[in-house]
C-alpha cells in the first residue's frame, strides 16, 4: 500500500458485467488501484454476506490477511447478524480480524464485500457502501445487481475465492499458509469438494498452487466436512425421514424435499449452522433431478437451498421467488407455511427446464 495518488473515493466506477462475463482489464486496475491509493491509515471494512458459509468467509479471511501483508493496519472483517461463526470454519486463520457488525467502521475509505450477489445480502451493513470512499464487490454469482462501485463479478469462476486470489495475485501478494488454507477452504467448500460441474482444470491448478504452500488437505477436509455433534448426526435423521419424493414435478425430472423446523434445532440442542450440510444428503437422491431443504429461520420464514443435476436451471427458480445463485445451486428466502413455500417452487419448475422438449 503506497500513500493516495488522489482522494478516497477517486477509484474508478464501473458497470456491472454483461450475463456471463467476466471482469475487464479496466475492472481490475479499478479495484487494484483503490487498495493501493489508500492513505497508510485508512479505515477498510470487509463484508462478507448474512449468514456466511466457507466460500463467503474464507474469501474475505484469505483478502485480509493479504492486506495485511500488504501493510493496511486499520482493518476489520464482518458479517451482518449475530457475530456467531459456524463450527466447521472456527479454526480459519484470520479470525481476529473478526468483528461484530455493531462494532464495524461506520465510514470506512474502502469496502470490499464477499461472495454476495446484492446490496440486500450485506443486511444491516449495506449502509457501510454509500459511506465509504469506494467499494469493491468481489462475487461470481451471475444473479449479481453490480452494487459496487468497482465490481469484479465472474459468473464463470467456481468460487469467490477464485477472483480474491486473482485480486491478490494483481497486487503482488504471494501466498502463505494462511492465506492459502482459508482459500482452500472456499474453494472446496463451493466446488463440493471438486465434485461439482464448476470444477475445471484452473480449479485444480489453484488447489495446486494453495496446497504448494504446506497446507493440510486431509486435516482440513476433516474440520470442514467430515465432523459433526452426534446431536446433528440425530437431527439429519429425522429430518431426512420426513423427505418426499415427487417424481412427476419438473417435468417428470423429479423433485425431492424435506424441512426442519426451529423446534427441530431447540430439540437436538443444534445450531442453524448444522443444516447447511444437510442438502448434500438429499440430493443424492437418484429418482429426482431437483433438491430442495426448507430451513425454518423465524415464524413463517424459511432459508430455502435449491440444487440441480442438470435439467433445471434452478437460479431460475430462486429469482422467480426474490432469491438467486447459480444455475444449478441457488437459493432464497420464503414466507408462509412450508407447504405453501413448496407450493412455489413446484409451480416455477416447468419454466426452469434447461431442454423442456425432451420433459
Amino acid at each position: 500500500m503506497t500513500d493516495a495518488a488522489s482522494q478516497p473515493g477517486s477509484a474508478v466506477v464501473t458497470a456491472a458485467p454483461p450475463a456471463g462475463a467476466g471482469p475487464t482489464e479496466a475492472d481490475w486496475t479499478a479495484a487494484v488501484a483503490a487498495v493501493r491509493q489508500l492513505p497508510a491509515d485508512a479505515r477498510v471494512l470487509l463484508i462478507c454476506h448474512v449468514n456466511p458459509d466457507g466460500d463467503a468467509l474464507g474469501s474475505m479471511l484469505g483478502f485480509g490477511l493479504g492486506l495485511r501483508r500488504l501493510g493496511v493496519r486499520r482493518l476489520q472483517a464482518t458479517f451482518p447478524g449475530p457475530p456467531e461463526v459456524p463450527e466447521p470454519f472456527r479454526g480459519l486463520p484470520g479470525l481476529d480480524l473478526l468483528v461484530p457488525a455493531t462494532e464495524a467502521y461506520p465510514d470506512p475509505e474502502l469496502v470490499v464485500c464477499f461472495d454476495a450477489a446484492s446490496e440486500s445480502r450485506l443486511g444491516e451493513l449495506a449502509d457501510r457502501l454509500t459511506g465509504a470512499g469506494a467499494a469493491v464487490v468481489l462475487d461470481h454469482h451471475a444473479s449479481n445487481t453490480g452494487f459496487g462501485d468497482v465490481n469484479l463479478v465472474d459468473p464463470r469462476a467456481a468460487a469467490t475465492s477464485v477472483v480474491a486470489e486473482e485480486l491478490l495475485a494483481r497486487l503482488d501478494v504471494p501466498l502463505d499458509a494462511g492465506i492459502a488454507e482459508c482459500l482452500y477452504v472456499a474453494l472446496t467448500t463451493d466446488t463440493g469438494s471438486f465434485r461439482f460441474e464448476a470444477t475445471t482444470p484452473a480449479v485444480h491448478q489453484m488447489a495446486a498452487r494453495l496446497l504448494a504452500t504446506g497446507i493440510r488437505p486431509g486435516d482440513i477436509s476433516r474440520r470442514v466436512f467430515d465432523t459433526r455433534p452426534f446431536g446433528a448426526v440425530r437431527l439429519f435423521g429425522e429430518v431426512l425421514g420426513r423427505a418426499r419424493l415427487e417424481p412427476a414435478a419438473a417435468g417428470g425430472h423429479g423433485l425431492v424435499w424435506t424441512y426442519a423446523t426451529q423446534d427441530d434445532l431447540a430439540r437436538h440442542d443444534q445450531r442453524p449452522y448444522v443444516l447447511e450440510a444437510l442438502i448434500d444428503s438429499v440430493r443424492c437422491t437418484a429418482e429426482a433431478d431437483v433438491s430442495c431443504v426448507v430451513k425454518q429461520t423465524t415464524t413463517g420464514e424459511w432459508a430455502v437451498s435449491l440444487r440441480s443435476k442438470g435439467a433445471v436451471d434452478v437460479s431460475r427458480v430462486a429469482v422467480a421467488l426474490g432469491g438467486g445463485g447459480h444455475r444449478f445451486a441457488a437459493g432464497f428466502t420464503g414466507r408462509g407455511t412450508v407447504d405453501e413455500v413448496v407450493d412455489g417452487i413446484r409451480a416455477e419448475l416447468p419454466g426452469a427446464l434447461l431442454n423442456p422438449t425432451n420433459a
